[in-house]
């Protein structure tokens, strides 16, 4: 693969590039509707370029990041019960990455994702926004340079806010980062951009990505594989197969790898005695 090929849309990103440049050893049947464990960005580098049609992820937030302290409080009664306390799949990953590292982080995943899009392809990225030291923090540092071409709205169930200094939010943000040549399924424009989706309940992992929310990205483009480089609970991969669409999933944690597995298996299932 020559460096022609790989999407670097800041000159910053370029020392994250060289990874990139690996020239793919596998081919797509390897690739195709399975969760593979391990580091995403190690492993889309390792991808056939152009070779996905879709997106479709939410990565850890850096939650415990925070200047809040929320979920660190866990003998004062802020948050003493939440499940991310301790940071996903037994602290496999702590969530707690210095905010630099994990823009950058951000920042080579989102190249990493954008080498294997088809030039008609599109990532739906799903973040939060939170304040910060006072402030509004919204992702820019993160997306800023990619080409993102719409802010969907997530608006969902509220929850805990012990802050007075802000409203209790209740909404996410999922951007709709193009490739030039990317367009909506016919008559998909007629969704609009404020999407009403409850989160998600009686699933293992702390913080699933709902399968419908999963389904409305999916069924609004005509994608036939479609890829999650943050798979959690495998509830894009779920939502693939409702549609009859391939997919690939990656994971760090071997927990969810696992879990990731069994729902999706469960779910055949459950599809084969309908």
């Amino acid at each position: 693969m020559n460096k022609g090929s790989i999407y670097t849309p800041m000159k910053m990103d370029n020392p994250f590039t060289t990874s990139a440049n690996n020239t793919p050893d596998k081919s797509m049947k390897y690739w195709l509707n399975k969760v593979h464990c391990g580091d995403c960005v190690e492993l889309m580098n390792q991808m056939p370029a152009g070779s996905v049609d879709l997106v479709v992820t939410s990565p850890p937030y850096n939650i415990r990041n925070s200047t809040g302290n929320g979920l660190k409080n866990g003998s004062g009664g802020k948050w003493k019960n939440a499940a991310l306390l301790n940071g996903y799949a037994g602290a496999e990953y702590d969530d707690a990455m210095p905010h630099d590292k994990y823009v950058s982080w951000q920042r080579q995943s989102l190249t990493a994702m954008m080498r294997v899009l088809r030039d008609d392809g599109a990532i739906f990225y799903n973040h939060k926004w939170r304040v910060q030291g006072g402030l509004l923090q919204d992702r820019a540092d993160i997306v800023s340079g990619f080409p993102v071409r719409q802010i969907i709205i997530w608006q969902r169930e509220g929850g805990i806010n012990f802050n007075p200094g802000y409203f209790l939010p209740t909404y996410e943000v999922i951007y709709l980062i193009c490739k030039p040549g990317f367009k909506l399924a016919p008559k998909a424009n007629a969704m609009g951009d404020v999407w009403r989706i409850p989160q998600e309940n009686n699933n293992p992992h702390p913080a699933p990505f709902p399968v419908e929310l999963a389904q409305r990205c999916i069924r609004s483009t005509n994608a036939q594989v479609v890829l999650d480089p943050f798979m959690g609970s495998g509830n894009t991969a779920i939502a693939a197969e409702i549609y009859g669409r391939n997919w690939i999933g990656i994971d760090i944690a071997k927990e969810y790898c696992k879990l990731a597995e069994e729902r999706i298996l469960a779910n055949r299932s459950l599809y084969r005695e309908k």
